[in-house]
């Protein structure tokens, strides 16, 4: 009977994201989503004489070497992109104080991405990671599929609790030979005590190879402390914990500072390598987020 429950829960949950991220899809999302990443991946058609208005850098140089004369590179859009969710499980995504957790915002925006990729014909893959692969689900298209990453992320318990987001980027360029558009969907808590990202060198190599974006998510709370007196605090991740005053004016500040420089690093490393960003709260609507993003691209 527990398991029955248990089942009819989960059908439930799932049945409730689907009914409402299906619908943000194809009313809003649909054409967002196309003109924001298709074209993006283009395959070469063929080469023909350079025409006056041609862009320089699609000139083929060994074909206008050998006829002596210019041409180009002609490329089409491919008819199909495969997309991939790399979803974070770590344990960091169970905070919550507004109107969801991490995890829900996350599984909401999944969704809506994954229905968008149906919509226009495209495969979907989800790599669940922590500090390890949790899981992988390669690209493939259909509403069962869909439905299938969709209940693994409301389900899927990680084994480990820690975040590594290299990780992810490594099995995304090693495992995934086609160009593909991936997603990174994470809180980003992934630093050293400075506030660097530990992630740099896996983002530039898979930068390097597929379309990489990242949908950053965060709780309000996590970069303010209110005034409660000396509260025992506890990293979900390392299971390490501290008193901390935070009546404290000096320690209230010194911990919004530390955010501030994450999300400072963190944007210069996206400007370096050209990866296109949103971050999301869970008190925000993502519907007008998401909206931004694509817009953007």
């Amino acid at each position: 009977m527990p398991e029955n429950s248990s089942a009819n829960d989960l059908l439930r949950k799932v049945r409730k994201i689907e009914i409402r991220t299906r619908a943000l899809s194809h009313q809003i999302f649909a054409g967002e989503y196309h003109s924001a990443f298709k074209g993006r991946g283009m395959a070469f058609s063929e080469v023909r004489e350079y025409q006056y208005g041609d862009d320089p850098r699609s000139m083929d140089w060994n074909v206008t070497a050998r006829l002596r004369s210019p041409y180009v590179k002609v490329y089409e859009e491919e008819r199909e992109m495969t997309v991939v969710l790399l979803i974070d499980i770590s344990r960091s995504g169970l905070f919550g104080t507004a109107e969801m957790t991490k995890k829900d915002l996350i599984a909401e925006i999944a969704a809506v991405l994954s229905f968008s990729a149906i919509i226009n014909n495209d495969k979907v893959g989800a790599l669940f990671f922590s500090d390890k692969i949790e899981e992988f689900i390669p690209p493939k298209k259909g509403r069962s599929h869909l439905l299938h990453i969709i209940r693994e992320i409301i389900e899927l318990k990680p084994e480990s609790d820690g975040t590594d987001i290299s990780e992810a980027l490594r099995f995304l360029t090693n495992g995934i030979k086609k160009k593909c558009t991936a997603f990174v969907l994470s809180d980003m808590l992934d630093v050293d005590r400075n506030g660097t990202p530990r992630y740099e060198e896996a983002l530039k190599i898979a930068r390097n190879r597929h379309d990489v974006s990242v949908i950053k998510v965060h709780d309000p709370r996590e970069q303010t402390i209110p005034s409660m007196g000396v509260v025992n605090i506890k990293d979900s991740e390392t299971g390490e914990s501290a008193l901390v005053n935070t009546s404290s004016r000096r320690v209230r500040a010194g911990f919004s500072k530390w955010f501030q420089t994450v999300d400072e690093r963190e944007r210069k490393l996206f400007n370096k390598y050209q990866i296109d960003s949103v971050d999301i709260a869970t008190n925000q609507d993502y519907v007008k987020g998401l909206m931004t993003f694509f817009g953007r691209r």
